[in-house]
């Protein structure tokens, strides 16, 4: 690139990295309050919360990408406009298409960074978001305890914690077991969840033990540390249940039976994937559309309002017209075509619309009468 181009490339470089750095908070956020309840409900710790919010982002990205380059694009392009450094670029003897490579530059790294997240980093962090989601709600600590509260676990178990502080220790245990035969029950002053040579227990502290024998004498023992096996309580039978877009490509296309019967169906998987391959190409479209509504008409001093709300909109109908294929398509495999057929040709009007737009104008002939007068004159 000329010197001009990387100045140009810099100066809408940065404004649409802005953009999509707080476009990805916003969503970082949204996520994080949406976490929030394996914290207060599931009594997982912060880290918890933020690997599952930082493994939800990636499927955010081909959402905020195409926008984040739509908005720091017309920032750009519009300051640069005002303060007519375009103009200067003109007079300086730069071409119209090299003023115009630099934009185009960075909406083809935005498409292929894009493509890159959808094809391997989004279903790796689905599915590691898929494990640790289902980790928490079969975990057993969280099934059995909520602080101030008696939860009854299976075979006559019930536990009942009075306070539990942030590092997993619980204060104040009582745990109670009926299992048919006997009834026995536990009261320590600490505990904590863990496992011994893989199987789930419950360490306690400073307690003691109360059952009664076959006799109905009340047998009491106090301990310093009691090891209480829970791995009878542990069974389940769930499995994880992976979603299309949890699914790899090669999945997508090539289902399995099982993949089939849980995550969806035949139409529904591909039109995930092609949905995964296509919509990188809102990028390019949302360029051109950035690019034809500051460059698209004459300059003018008292801004562009009114060409970009009409990029805008016509961009959010994209938007919305490629989501409907993306559902219509599993239904009928034969809109998958569309998919790559409404961005990369919406991409090519709106450039069209931009070169025509630079191209100069020539002035129509006037009428014979006309040409007879001014010969005339």
């Amino acid at each position: 690139m000329t010197l001009i181009q990387r100045y140009l490339f810099r100066q809408i470089g940065l404004p649409v990295v802005a953009a999509v750095a707080a476009l990805a908070g916003i969503g970082l956020l949204s996520q994080s309050l949406d976490q929030l309840e394996v914290i207060v409900e599931r009594g997982q710790s912060v880290w918890v919360m933020v690997k599952l919010t930082l493994l939800a982002l990636p499927q955010l990205i081909a959402v905020i990408l195409p926008i984040g380059l739509f908005v720091g694009a017309l920032i750009a392009l519009t300051r640069l406009q005002r303060e007519q450094e375009l103009t200067a670029a003109y007079a300086a003897g730069v071409s119209r298409w090299a003023l115009i490579r630099p934009a185009l530059q960075i909406a083809l790294i935005v498409t292929v960074i894009a493509l890159l997240v959808n094809v391997f980093v989004q279903p790796w962090a689905q599915r590691e978001g898929r494990r640790q989601a289902f980790a928490i709600r079969t975990d057993l600590a969280a099934l059995l305890v909520e602080e101030g509260q008696f939860v009854q676990g299976p075979d006559g178990l019930t536990v009942y914690v009075q306070q539990i502080e942030q590092n997993g220790l619980m204060k104040n245990l009582f745990v109670y077991l009926d299992n048919g035969k006997t009834v026995t029950t536990w009261d320590a002053e600490t505990a904590r969840f863990g496992r011994v040579d893989g199987l789930p227990v419950l360490t306690m502290q400073n307690g003691s033990m109360q059952r009664y024998s076959s006799r109905e004498v009340l047998n009491q023992l106090s301990f310093d540390q009691q090891v209480f096996d829970l791995s009878p309580y542990a069974k389940t039978t769930e499995r994880i249940r992976f979603k299309p877009s949890d699914l790899w490509l090669t999945d997508l296309f090539d289902p399995t039976p099982v993949l089939l019967e849980t995550a969806g169906t035949r139409g529904e998987l591909a039109a995930e994937g092609h949905s995964r391959l296509a919509s990188p190409f809102y990028a390019l479209a949302a360029m051109a559309f950035a690019l034809a509504a500051i460059l698209g008409g004459a300059f003018s001093r008292t801004g562009y309002t009114g060409r970009i709300a009409k990029a805008a909109g016509a961009f959010l109908l994209l938007r919305v017209i490629g989501y409907g294929l993306v559902a219509a398509s599993a239904w009928n495999g034969a809109l998958n075509i569309l998919q790559y057929v409404v961005p990369l040709a919406a991409t090519a009007l709106a450039l069209r619309v931009l070169f025509r737009a630079l191209k100069p104008r020539r002035r129509r002939a006037g009428s014979p009468l006309a040409r007879v007068k001014a010969r005339l004159a």
